[in-house]
């Protein structure tokens, strides 16, 4: 069991980076499954990107392709999110989450999920 915690989050204008840090407790870490989710006030939550346990494997939703990057650092159990070219449409809370389940990289069901952290993109 891994307990998540993000931070990174912020205001930035529309073009702007940020990257988002998830730190996560627990010594299992490297075998967790590890994505990033978001949720838009109103809208429901949606998938942003995965990354495999080694790192080697990444997805992404096609609305951030090429804008964002996932990695992860498995020795110091932490997962990033990288974003450039922001978007006032990238305005959201963003969730860090994660799963031992393998099949968490394509069906982008998690059970643990870190508490969130604003991303707000101004125009």
């Amino acid at each position: 069991q891994v307990q998540l915690v993000e931070s990174g989050g912020g205001l930035v204008q529309a073009g702007g980076s940020l990257r988002l840090s998830c730190a996560a407790s627990g010594r299992t870490f490297g075998t967790y499954t590890m994505g990033w989710v978001r949720q838009a006030p109103g809208k429901e939550r949606e998938f942003v990107a995965s990354i495999s346990t080694s790192g080697v494997v990444t997805r992404y939703a096609d609305s951030v392709k090429g804008r964002f990057t996932i990695s992860r650092d498995n020795a110091k159990n932490t997962v990033f999110l990288q974003m450039n070219s922001l978007k006032p449409e990238d305005t959201a809370v963003y969730y860090c989450a994660g799963d031992p389940n393998r099949g968490s990289f394509l069906s982008h069901k998690y059970n643990y999920w870190g508490q969130g952290t604003q991303v707000t993109v101004s125009s």
